[in-house]
């Protein structure tokens, strides 16, 4: 039996893309300008960008997940925590995945140049299902690809050349 307060929590989780700390995001965050106690009354909203590489998440998956996003302008290191299901949450793109071993990546904070860098995550599963079909499309239609020669065959158009 579930409670009033959880099924609430569980209509406002939104779906987000798979983030893992080392990913470099851009959270689109909307943001209210203007005031309405000043005589305009008129509140406006936009989207602002914050591109960064994640170096903390905490707190679950549930409506209370956040993710800790950092990034570096001139030369200052700016970080901010994001409620992963907020409203003010407009959308999260991933952009890259980092190589990391660890969950939270506060060393980045102390490092400089090179250090401060990640090493991207290469995926092979996406390689290899390209490779196949690049194979398929070579072979003339109504036969199937061509094996592969194997050495005794070599040998032997080596042999009869």
């Amino acid at each position: 039996m579930t409670t009033l307060l959880e099924k609430f929590n569980k209509e406002q989780l939104k779906t987000l893309p798979e983030l893992m700390p080392g990913d470099t995001i851009k959270v689109h965050q909307k943001i209210k300008d203007g005031d309405p106690s000043t005589g305009s009354g008129q509140v406006k909203e936009r989207i602002q960008i914050f591109e960064g590489v994640i170096i903390a998440k905490k707190h679950g998956v549930g409506i209370s997940a956040t993710i800790t996003v950092r990034k570096v302008v001139d030369g200052i290191g700016v970080e901010k925590v994001f409620p992963m299901h907020s409203t003010s949450i407009d959308k999260i793109e991933v952009l890259s995945h980092g190589k990391v071993r660890r969950a939270k990546l506060y060393y980045l904070k102390k490092a400089k140049g090179k250090k401060a860098r990640l090493k991207r995550k290469e995926f092979a599963s996406v390689i290899a299902p390209e490779a196949a079909s690049d194979e398929a499309s070579l072979a003339p239609e109504g036969r199937e690809p061509a094996e592969e020669p194997t050495p005794e065959t070599l040998a032997e158009n080596i042999a009869q050349s």
